[in-house]
């Protein structure tokens, strides 16, 4: 029964605001056409920007890493660590970059067509003129923004093929370290073999025809394999540090691998002493035990040399590999019709706003002049609290 005279009251109140809006409605139509036409002249003042888009595609190909990956993971417990690369978030960042940026300013002479005095400044520009987004379906699309439409399709198509440039260069130098980092290895691995086959043939040559038996033999090959395999994890344990921290996941998974290849070889060779690395050979004396450890070490130097030499022969491959790992979609042609600015929507924003704007402009002056004197007086103290005075000299 109380709240409802109540919400009369409020309602009544509002009639007031209501009839000097209406009394005022020249005002607020005079203001919103002149916002409408001065809007209307900005908008059409502005010339016309077209916007051209080129996507493509970075497929997930195989590197020179994981083809090294490849090979040395056979039935060992790093099998599948080998990864893809080229992400899309890696070539996001080669399309994003300086380099890129700059070799598209001087293939198409920004500098000079933006009138800038450097080559920063022009690079600035031409990345500001461009939006590169990275899909969830993994295509990245450049969208580049020109007055002239025959230049934003080329901006934009430009700045793709700088990009594949720069994932070639990239690719192949990073093949190339590869190749030259297993060359050495290889060199040296080389050294080892011969030294151990010299070190075997001139103790088979001084103590005459020895042979181990077939339990010593077998274990011995098994060594090797070990040896060989622990030898190419850490080489490639060495290039993937190369390029990523302890910290990372295919680092992590390689130690582990190296650390349980080194137990297994632990486990089978037994520990303890220095015979303990050669394996159990019955009752042999002790020439045949120094035969078995010269054997033992020529198995384990042949064993790697034979897997180097793969990985060798793959890092060559790979290394004579330039062709491109991106795929374009569409090519950006020049568009026939603006994408901005938007002119409908500028003047009917600017008319908007301008009629909410002139409606509160209406109600604080009409609330102004209805203050109570004490309020006035208030209100004129703040405005001279307001006000900067000049300092008294």
């Amino acid at each position: 029964m109380i709240e409802e005279p109540h919400s009369e009251e409020n309602e009544i109140n509002l009639l007031p605001l209501l009839l000097v809006i209406a009394r005022r409605k020249m005002l607020i139509v005079k203001i919103c056409a002149t916002v409408f036409i001065l809007s209307a002249g900005l908008s059409l003042a502005m010339k016309n920007v077209y916007t051209a888009t080129s996507t493509f595609y970075p497929p997930q190909r195989e590197s020179p890493l994981s083809a090294f990956a490849s090979l040395l993971v056979q039935a060992s417990p790093l099998q599948g660590l080998g990864g893809m690369s080229g992400s899309g978030e890696l070539y996001l960042s080669i399309l994003k970059s300086r380099t890129v940026a700059d070799a598209v300013v001087k293939r198409l002479d920004l500098q000079k067509e933006y009138k800038v005095k450097s080559v920063e400044s022009a690079i600035r520009r031409a990345k500001g003129s461009v939006k590169i987004v990275l899909g969830k379906d993994g295509i990245i699309s450049v969208a580049a923004n020109s007055k002239d439409p025959q230049k934003a399709a080329l901006l934009a198509n430009t700045f793709v093929d700088e990009t594949i440039k720069r994932s070639i260069q990239l690719y192949v130098s990073k093949a190339g370290s590869e190749r030259l980092f297993l060359e050495k290895r290889l060199e040296k691995a080389k050294v080892d073999l011969k030294n151990a086959e010299s070190d075997l043939k001139g103790f088979q040559e001084k103590h005459k025809t020895i042979k181990a038996d077939a339990q010593a033999a077998v274990a011995i090959e098994g060594i090797a394999r070990l040896e060989a395999e622990i030898a190419s994890k850490e080489v490639q344990l060495a290039v993937l540090r190369d390029s990523m921290t302890d910290e990372s996941s295919e680092v992590k998974a390689l130690l582990v691998g190296i650390s349980r290849l080194k137990r297994q070889m632990v486990s089978l060779t037994g520990s303890g002493g220095d015979d303990s690395i050669i394996p159990a050979t019955g009752n042999v004396p002790s020439i045949g035990v120094e035969y078995v450890r010269k054997l033992r070490e020529f198995k384990i130097q042949e064993a790697i040399f034979e897997q180097l030499s793969k990985q060798y022969q793959f890092a060559r491959v790979n290394e004579s590999k330039e062709s491109s790992s991106i795929q374009v979609i569409d090519e950006a042609v020049a568009p026939l019709t603006k994408s901005k600015p938007k002119r409908k929507v500028i003047v009917l924003l600017s008319t908007a706003m301008a009629f909410i704007g002139s409606i509160v402009w209406i109600i604080v002056q009409e609330s102004a002049s209805k203050l109570s004197p004490e309020n006035a007086e208030i209100v004129r103290e703040i405005k001279q609290s307001l006000r900067f005075r000049k300092r008294q000299a």
